[in-house]
């Protein structure tokens, strides 16, 4: 194998596969290596952890002889970027060892047998139970505006990943960590009339939302029995998926609350993120505190802090007082877009229905409430 690339291009694909490289080595130590594949004029780097796979691949201007090895990451990392900006680099390899050169500098790292390597699925057209075609900018937008209520390390496995549901030609996403709920939806330009409900991983989901950061070409998704994988752009994510059934969505949506306060998004925001200041990490509660016409954001601490903000709103029902945790509030009024918000709630026991408002409203988010 013998190939020539400029270095910004090589630091561009070890950056996507940087996710999943095996950093600590418990499991074997070529996993803390990638894959250089050469074929014909391709250069295809490729990492995992055996539960998510990422190939990045760029097309080469020279090529002299094509093949595969696997290399240390951390250190041709390092290398690649302690090189001068505007360098070329060429590797190649001899016997047991890659040798990168560029101007004057040399360099040969130990590398092990890409035969070693693992490899997480290689999907084929039979093995495919759905495959659809999708924007990048809608699955970003719908994974942005989900992702942040996955949970993370919960002992309800399924709930650590993001739920994808394919159903009456739209692509829902759902994720919860049992004290909230995100839910949303796209529709998609194609006729599908496959039924497919999965459940990616929260490191799937991470890996997935750094592909989506480059470039803007639509995505290819396909799932089979256990993986689901995406492509687009010269990226491809492969990805595990969990067992487990995941919770129904449209029953812990709650529906016919006839207490509802509409107010303006970006001064709920300000005003939470200053309620905020004065908690520490493990207290957290705010109090939201209903009447005519008005709200106010109450918050105060162990230590006898103590937070009183006034915001005028839409509301014409009864007094009534809710207590959240501030930090879930943030989270959804920073990933929605909306210039009002709505929340829909029948008592300062059950949960609360909060939705964004206006003609582009897809999706709904549901916040516990807490005792403060």
């Amino acid at each position: 194998m013998r190939f020539s690339i400029l270095r910004s291009t090589l630091l561009k694909l070890l950056r996507v596969a940087s996710g999943v490289v095996e950093r600590r080595q418990q499991h074997s130590a070529i996993l803390a290596n990638v894959l250089l594949r050469v074929k014909e004029t391709m250069l295809e780097i490729v990492a995992t952890d055996q539960e998510v796979e990422v190939v990045a691949s760029e097309p080469l201007a020279e090529v002299s002889a094509v093949g595969e090895t696997t290399v240390p990451f951390r250190k041709l990392h390092e290398i690649s970027k302690a090189l001068p900006d505007g360098a070329e680099i060429t590797l190649s390899t001899q016997e047991d060892k890659v040798i990168i050169t560029s101007g004057r500098s040399k360099f040969s790292l130990a590398t092990l047998p890409a035969s070693q390597f693992p490899d997480v699925q290689n999907i084929s057209n039979a093995d495919v139970a759905c495959r659809f075609s999708i924007s990048k900018n809608n699955f970003r937008w719908l994974v942005a505006r989900t992702s942040f209520a996955m949970a993370d390390q919960d002992v309800r496995y399924f709930l650590n990943g993001m739920l994808l549901e394919l159903k009456n030609g739209r692509l829902y996403s759902v994720a919860a960590d049992g004290h909230r709920l995100a839910m949303n939806y796209v529709d998609l330009q194609q006729s599908l009339e496959s039924q497919v409900r999965v459940i990616i991983p929260r490191k799937g989901i991470l890996e997935i939302m750094r592909m989506l950061d480059e470039g803007d070409a639509d995505l290819s998704i396909s799932i089979v029995a256990n993986h689901i994988q995406v492509q687009g752009g010269g990226i491809t994510v492969t990805s595990k998926l969990l067992d487990g059934k995941f919770p129904d969505y449209e029953r812990v949506i709650p529906r016919g609350g006839d207490k509802v306060v509409i107010g303006n998004r970006e001064h709920l925001k300000e005003a939470f993120h200053r309620a905020a200041a004065v908690f520490s990490e493990k207290f957290r509660g705010v109090r939201l505190r209903m009447s005519p016409a008005s709200l106010m954001v109450l918050a105060s601490n162990p230590e006898q802090d103590e937070v009183e903000e006034y915001l005028e709103v839409d509301y014409a029902g009864q007094e009534l007082e809710v207590g959240f945790n501030v930090r879930y509030l943030i989270d959804f009024l920073t990933v929605a877009q909306s210039e009002l918000v709505r929340f829909t709630m029948s008592d300062a026991n059950k949960s609360t229905l909060i939705e964004e408002v206006g003609e582009n409203a897809r999706g709904a988010y549901v916040l516990m409430p807490i005792r403060t």
